[in-house]
């Protein structure tokens, strides 16, 4: 394998003085040097082909060096692996340091003007660990390697999966924190992204008063990840914040517009490039509840619920815009940047809306609350419901519409007489407003179809994934992972896996709600 190696953020930033793993406060430093754990027998699971293309070295996965590599079995030559240092707030509290307590940055390359770095994610203890192993196990790996590049394919801005690999070693969790731990399989996933810096990056230094290092880390990040900004001064970090924000902004609409719940939206799981990052408990709507949340973590507080998500990344946002405020200075500014945050979202998520439902006359809030109010109450599995309402046609009937659209709902039994007439109320409301269109149903049940997909990462079709794997059968894995390449094709050959979570789903661990341990 070659690779153009362009170590920036080594090159650019401080680092620990101390080598050593031992668990501990890293000050003055961006991040400290680690090596992987080199597992016992790594072998190699799945590879995402379309990343290793994007790399240029899709003809050398099968190789001994590429597993070497992905797996942390051998150090790339002439690099220095490291562990990044960052803080965060942890469900609305201030956590301090946390930093990568089981993530190890490998390098950063050059490839067709893109750059990227890739980073190990189970490979072993860092200076960051706390009270923990830094390793990973087998159901989180193929968790979060399926939906790290399920999502790039949905249009969701994201970082990406290259390879996820068994380590033969096994490694004690407790999944539902219950005082019953047990061994698991582990594992590691090699993950890509042009950075991994996140808000909690900024808040670090800020918190300890390192305006030095503060300064240094903005200028790294704007001068590589954000180019286009060429002004000076306190208007560079302002500009800077104003990116971010937009950033934000786009990446919380896709998640809304799909229906994905990210579960843990602490400041140190934001990307400061607007990436989705850190897939641990996250899900998506099936049965739609806007206040389900997939973290048993959250399930008292419910704080990252779905309906939650825009106002928790504003939320998250006032915390990097504190961490910038050292090099800004100027706190009106600052809130015209935050305050834009609603104004662009308020803008987009009615766009958005109206498009899910094929239409682009004016947004009719009375219109849209009800249909959100109606797939809660019937029970419908918002993937389903939209992707049916595209078959809806102009010439239907109230009746025939609502038919096309009952497969959607997990207790179709239960759509009473009187739930039954908002429906059917519903429904007249939306022929008239089709029927006012000038696109045909074709036309429109196209324009539909590419921003309602048909198929998502379901947490049951995870879990079937990782029960086969457990068992050694990993055929699975490389079956959805390109079931979801195209999510928004009909694929009649996959029509099985556009289906309701089953029965035996519904509360099952690993498919209704999961735990951060991984």
């Amino acid at each position: 394998m070659k690779f153009t190696i362009d170590n920036t953020f080594i090159d650019n930033l401080p680092a620990d003085k101390d080598t050593t793993t031992t668990r501990r406060q890293v000050f003055d430093a961006a991040y400290s040097y680690v090596t992987p754990r080199v597992p016992s027998h790594a072998k190699l699971l799945h590879v995402s082909d379309d990343m290793a293309d994007r790399l240029g070295i899709s003809s050398a996965t099968q190789s001994a060096a590429f597993l070497n590599l992905v797996s942390g079995k051998e150090v790339f030559p002439n690099t220095t692996p490291y562990a990044m240092a960052y803080a965060g707030h942890q469900f609305g509290n201030w956590a301090g340091q946390l930093g990568d307590g089981r993530a190890i940055n490998l390098f950063e390359i050059l490839k067709d003007n893109q750059r990227w770095t890739l980073q190990l994610k189970g490979a072993g203890e860092t200076p960051y660990s706390r009270n923990a192993d830094g390793l990973a196990v087998l159901r989180s790996s193929i968790r979060e390697h399926l939906c790290s590049e399920a999502m790039y394919h949905l249009g969701v801005p994201t970082t990406r999966s290259l390879a996820l690999v068994g380590t033969g070693d096994k490694v004690l969790r407790d999944v539902l924190y219950n005082g019953n731990p047990a061994y698991e399989d582990g594992a590691v996933v090699c993950r890509v992204a042009p950075t991994f810096i996140r808000f909690g990056n900024f808040q670090l230094f800020a918190a300890r008063k390192d305006s030095k290092n503060l300064k240094a880390l903005a200028d790294y990040t704007i001068h590589y990840f954000y180019p286009e900004i060429t002004t000076t001064g306190k208007e560079k970090y302002l500009q800077f914040y104003q990116e971010v924000v937009n950033r934000t902004v786009e990446m919380v609409l896709h998640w809304q517009r799909v229906g994905f719940v990210h579960g843990v939206m602490n400041t140190d799981n934001m990307s400061i490039l607007g990436l989705t990052i850190d897939y641990g408990p996250y899900g998506w709507l099936e049965d739609y509840d806007p206040d389900w949340t997939p973290n048993t973590t959250d399930a008292e507080g419910r704080r990252y619920r779905f309906r939650n998500q825009p106002d928790i990344a504003l939320w998250n946002l006032v915390q990097l815009g504190n961490a910038l405020y050292p090099l800004i200075e100027d706190l009106t500014s600052m809130e015209l940047v935050l305050n834009s945050y609603s104004a662009n979202f308020d803008i987009a998520f009615p766009k958005m809306m109206q498009e899910k439902l094929g239409l682009t006359s004016t947004y009719d809030e009375h219109f849209q609350n009800e249909l959100i109010a109606l797939l809660a109450i019937s029970e419908t599995d918002m993937t389903i419901f939209y992707r049916n309402l595209s078959q809806v046609s102009k010439t239907d009937s109230s009746e025939e519409a609502f038919d096309k659209i009952t497969t959607a709902f997990y207790h179709p039994d239960k759509i009473t007489t009187a739930l039954k007439t908002r429906w059917l109320a519903w429904m007249i409301l939306y022929l008239e407003k089709i029927a006012a269109e000038t696109r045909t149903d074709d036309e429109r049940k196209t324009a539909m179809n590419k921003v309602n997909p048909k198929y998502v990462l379901r947490n049951y079709m995870a879990q079937m994934a990782i029960e086969a794997a457990e068992k050694g059968v990993y055929a699975l894995i490389d079956d959805l992972y390109r079931l979801l390449k195209n999510p928004y094709d009909e694929q009649p050959q996959n029509e099985k896996w556009f289906a309701k979570r089953p029965d035996w789903a519904r509360n099952k661990i690993g498919c209704s709600m999961l735990s951060c341990s991984s």
